[in-house]
């Protein structure tokens, strides 16, 4: 149980950073923000990331992980629980944690980003579900990006990865009948 909690805990930076770009979407204050990323250039043909990999999407995400780093710093310095039952020795009173943050949230865009390029290369239209890659692309990058700050167990980096990659299809069939979504999974 503690390595659900723990894995949940941790990763909450990425998981919460990777569906951001969806809300920030809606925010028509950060239009300017919305060009792509890519700025609609193309390799081999095809786009590299394609429309829905902007500027908005990675600046609102990592926002939104710095800032999800920051409320767990408050409750590990605040409450006994998070500090005693499910953060596995990591320091969440020390502000390198805001970076880990950091980190988390820009990993989880970028695994995203990365799997869109090899969508678009392989012809997969934007917005089809691409299984397994759609489920695990933010969960690699969150990961990899978090190495320079943290070191987990093999278990613990086993627990993420399976505790998130079950979560994903739940947040996605949930945007989906919020229709913030075009497809369920």
């Amino acid at each position: 149980m503690n390595e659900i909690l723990f894995a949940l805990w941790f990763f909450a930076p990425a998981g919460i950073a990777n569906g951001a770009p969806v809300f920030a979407n809606k925010i028509s204050l950060l239009d300017k923000f919305g060009k792509p990323i890519d700025h609609g250039k193309s390799w081999r043909g095809k786009r590299i990331f394609g429309d829905h990999k902007t500027y908005r999407g990675f600046l609102v995400g990592v926002i939104v992980a710095v800032f999800i780093a920051a409320i767990q710093m408050i409750l590990y310095t605040n409450f006994d629980f998070f500090s005693v039952e499910i953060t596995n020795n990591i320091d969440y009173s020390d502000p390198k944690v805001l970076v880990l943050g950091a980190f988390l949230g820009f990993g989880a865009l970028a695994g995203d980003a990365v799997k869109s390029f090899f969508k678009r290369q392989l012809s997969v239209p934007s917005g089809k579900s691409w299984f397994p890659f759609d489920q695990i692309d933010y969960i690699l990058g969150g990961l990899i990006m978090s190495v320079p700050i943290v070191a987990l167990s093999p278990v613990d980096y086993l627990a993420v990865f399976i505790v998130w990659a079950f979560l994903h299809p739940i947040a996605t069939f949930i945007a989906w009948i919020l229709k913030l979504k075009d497809s369920p999974i």
